[in-house]
């Protein structure tokens, strides 16, 4: 059961891009296919982070392919890309790991968009638009993944954050080929859900005790 829970676990830090060579329709659906770079290995039937959304290979060897369901082309990014566009790739945690980034699940929470870009000295400062239900689990200093990418926020105000990315991550990613306008896949940290799924389960739970009390005469 740990392993399997780990099995499709991220860490949102890319260890490759590769460009697409196809996209066919397929029932509502779409196939990518990539050409693979030596150097990093997959099997069919493993699960691989695209662009930060967690998909199935389904073919090996020469190129590398993936298919996309419906609904995961409307909720996140990957039904707007294009043949020869480059992909965010990272393969899932294994238990002997480490973890460098954050914990990923590759189930995207929303769709986001780059609306400004500013080079300053070695860095490059993204801000990101996002939504409402997005930026209430985003804290300043804390992780966030964009297209996959494990990010640390930078800057938080109503209806946006920010991030500083360092040169590295711009030329082993995607992101320094992206600018104002994307559109990025976005997932929060997944610890902030889980407190508030704890903290809403406690005061539910206060809620209905103190409720009893008062029916028994024990609390006003």
């Amino acid at each position: 059961m740990i392993y399997n829970f780990y099995e499709k676990m991220f860490t949102g830090l890319v260890e490759n891009t590769w460009k697409i060579t196809s996209l066919k329709e397929t029932g509502g659906g779409l196939r990518m296919t990539l050409d693979p770079t030596p150097g990093m290995e997959m099997r069919t039937g493993d699960s691989i982070s695209v662009n930060g959304v967690c998909l199935t290979v389904v073919e090996t060897g020469s190129s590398v392919a993936f298919e996309i369901s419906p609904e995961t082309m409307r909720s996140t990014n990957l039904g707007e890309l294009k043949v020869n566009n480059r992909v965010n790739l990272e393969r899932a945690l294994r238990l002997s790991d480490r973890l460098g980034g954050h914990i990923v699940t590759g189930h995207v929470d929303g769709i986001g968009a780059i609306i400004a870009k500013k080079k300053a000295g070695d860095y490059t400062f993204y801000t990101f638009e996002a939504p409402a239900d997005i930026l209430k689990y985003t804290v300043k200093k804390g992780s966030v993944a964009v297209d996959g990418i494990s990010l640390t926020v930078n800057g938080l105000d109503s209806g946006s954050f920010s991030a500083a990315i360092i040169p590295h991550t711009l030329t082993a990613t995607n992101i320094g080929k992206k600018g104002p306008g994307d559109r990025v896949n976005i997932e929060v940290d997944i610890i902030g859900k889980y407190i508030e799924k704890l903290l809403n389960f406690s005061q539910d739970k206060d809620t209905k005790l103190m409720g009893l009390l008062r029916e028994e005469g024990f609390a006003k």
